[in-house]
């Protein structure tokens, strides 16, 4: 086996030392769980016959208790494409489990709300917390001690998150995650792209905006670019949390169905009553996090994910920060270009190598723990293997040992960048997260004058008016997980975008996110502190000259220190309500800072 970077090995030193105390503490609760926690032969008869009543044909198995029963939590709902496939999934797997001796049911549901239709919308601003929902509706499936075992049926943004943290906090439980794979590719995105330009200039109507849109997002399954979604899915491969090569398997294909099958069976395998126990709290460990880093750099994935990896390490006892993840960036190669940082989509990037070369490659060169305790027989080396119909029946085959298509995947000794673009900014405005790897070179480090808006709105009335040109840096404040719930700021691409194209050099400064499918604008996202919490965003007037550099990791205003010292915070927007936003204040007022997961939840439970 490789040995491991030394950087790499340095950082998860660092977090193990860091966590000690709470790792210590997370294994000896989830020991205790499997011990003497609430499972089918401590219950009550009038517990078990309850939890039993309904369960048709497996009935007198789960009566028994002789055999595992998985508990099965869907994000289903047919409104979002990538969940609307898992309809059939739990009946289907009820089938599986009966297979191999075991029993399955649905321990509960949990929202799935779709990024992509609340973008720009009042309904984002519950997206970010809906990921502490998730975890808490997983919680309550879980809660009833019905299960051996659990499955979890959840792909796009803050669900996949969600659903870990939830189930982290059950870590006894041998655990998969089964997903349903992307839609086909539709429209090209960059000709998606162009028409939304198009749009924003006046330049082409409605109509033929939403053809255009209609014809990228047409089918059942996960967009197709690599944004949080599909982020998610590259993560669970490299943590192995996935049946080997599950990722990008496009729906209603036979494939999909047998890597479905393989998960449930998987669950059943893995069991606390046979000689393969898995727990999902001993999978989900410090190196484990660190592939999911690693992972996330080498592939360019969403920004998101410097919010919701240390999220989903504190539900397991493990603290990470951005420091962590800036290390990390400096030695982890660029080594896929996925839209919005290339041409191709996932199928394209699937059908180039995919999950199992990149996997392949950064084992080989001492980037990924291969060591870590998988889901699978075999390390994190089993998932750099392909899954394979061969007569009807599922094998798996060495994946490919060269990128089968050099514009979408390269080897790590030949990157499409030395570094991972994923940079911690720091300075007299606070420390942020920086995505560098879409951002062209000449444009890491940007100066110029600030224009401060509270409202995504504003910012478009003032582009459509004119006002809004120049160098700049657009400072959107009060964008923070206490202020508004922390959306992302999706509707800036456009007009940022445009701007730049039109020579100027632009920036944005934010407390708040962007799309999980950021692009070419430089950015200082996820600023810490929010300007809610006193955070030095608050004192920024129009005017101030501002300098974000990813090349110095550095992000500062640059205002003579007794001027800057004189100014009194701006007032934040009225508190906001309608759309159910009123419903998760405590949720604003609780939540942590994003460094740290931007988590109500977690913070109130000590974790």
């Amino acid at each position: 086996m490789t040995e491991i970077a030394t950087v790499v090995a340095a950082v998860t030193e660092r977090i193990i030392e860091r966590s000690r105390e709470g790792r210590t503490a997370y294994l000896d609760q989830i020991a205790r769980a499997r011990d003497h926690g609430v499972d089918r032969s401590r219950m009550g008869c009038g517990n078990l016959a309850h939890g039993f009543a309904a369960s048709g044909e497996d009935k007198a198995v789960i009566r028994a208790g002789g055999a595992m029963n998985i508990g099965i939590v869907t994000a289903y709902n047919d409104m979002l494409s990538a969940h609307q496939p898992y309809h059939r999934y739990p009946e289907q797997m009820k089938l599986f489990a009966r297979e191999v001796g075991a029993t399955a049911q649905v321990a509960g549901a949990v929202p799935a709300m779709c990024d992509g239709v609340t973008q720009g919308q009042a309904g984002m601003e519950l997206s970010l917390f809906s990921r502490d929902t998730i975890a808490m509706s997983t919680a309550i499936g879980l809660s009833h001690g019905m299960f051996e075992g659990a499955a979890l049926l959840g792909i796009c943004d803050k669900i996949v998150p969600g659903l870990l943290m939830g189930a982290l906090r059950f870590g006894h439980l041998p655990t998969v995650l089964v997903p349903a794979g992307p839609m086909p590719s539709g429209l090209a995105n960059k000709e998606k792209q162009r028409v939304r330009q198009l749009y924003a200039e006046g330049k082409v109507g409605r109509a033929e905006l939403l053809e255009a849109e209609s014809a990228s997002y047409h089918g059942a399954g996960t967009c197709t670019f690599y944004g949080t979604a599909n982020s998610n899915q590259m993560m669970m491969e490299v943590m192995g949390l996935h049946v080997p090569g599950a990722a990008f398997v496009n729906p209603g294909t036979r494939l999909r169905t047998e890597l479905t099958r393989a998960a449930t069976q998987r669950v059943a395998a893995i069991g606390w009553d046979g000689n393969d126990y898995r727990p999902l709290g001993h999978c989900v460990d410090e190196k484990a996090i660190v592939n999911a880093v690693v992972g996330l750099l080498a592939t360019g994935g969403s920004t998101n994910h410097a919010i919701h990896i240390p999220a989903i390490a504190r539900a397991a006892g493990i603290v990470i920060d951005w420091e962590d993840i800036d290390r990390l960036s400096a030695v982890v190669p660029l080594i896929a270009r996925v839209y919005p940082n290339g041409s191709g989509d996932v199928n394209h990037f699937q059908a180039a190598g995919g999950m199992a070369y990149v996997i392949r490659t950064l084992i080989d060169h001492g980037l990924l723990h291969a060591d870590i305790l998988t889901i699978a027989e075999g390390g994190l080396e089993a998932y750099a293997r392909d899954p394979l119909l061969v007569d009807d029946g599922l094998t798996w085959v060495d994946g490919p040992a060269e990128p089968l298509d050099r514009t979408m995947l390269r080897p790590v000794s030949d990157p499409f960048l030395p570094d991972g673009g994923m940079r911690l900014v720091q300075g007299n405005l606070g420390r942020a997260t920086m995505k560098t790897s879409a951002v062209d070179p000449e444009r890491w480090t940007i100066e110029a004058p600030a224009r401060v808006f509270t409202d995504q709105d504003a910012v478009l009335e003032a582009f459509k008016a004119g006002t809004l040109t120049g160098d700049l840096v657009l400072v959107m404040r009060f964008q923070g997980p206490r202020a508004n719930g922390m959306p992302e700021l999706h509707k800036l691409t456009t007009p940022l975008g445009i701007l730049q194209d039109r020579g100027f050099r632009v920036a944005l400064v934010t407390d708040g996110r962007m799309s999980g499918a950021s692009g070419k604008v430089p950015a200082a996202i996820h600023v810490s502190p929010e300007a809610l919490a006193g955070g030095p965003l608050a004192r920024v007037q129009d005017g101030d000259l501002i300098r974000v550099s990813g090349d110095r990791g550095t992000l500062d205003v640059l205002v003579d220190a007794e001027t800057w010292a004189a100014r009194v915070d701006a007032s934040p927007p009225p508190a906001p309500i309608g759309t159910g936003r009123e419903l998760f204040a405590f949720m604003r007022h609780g939540a942590d800072e994003a460094e740290r997961g931007a988590s109500a939840m977690l913070a109130a439970g000590g974790l």
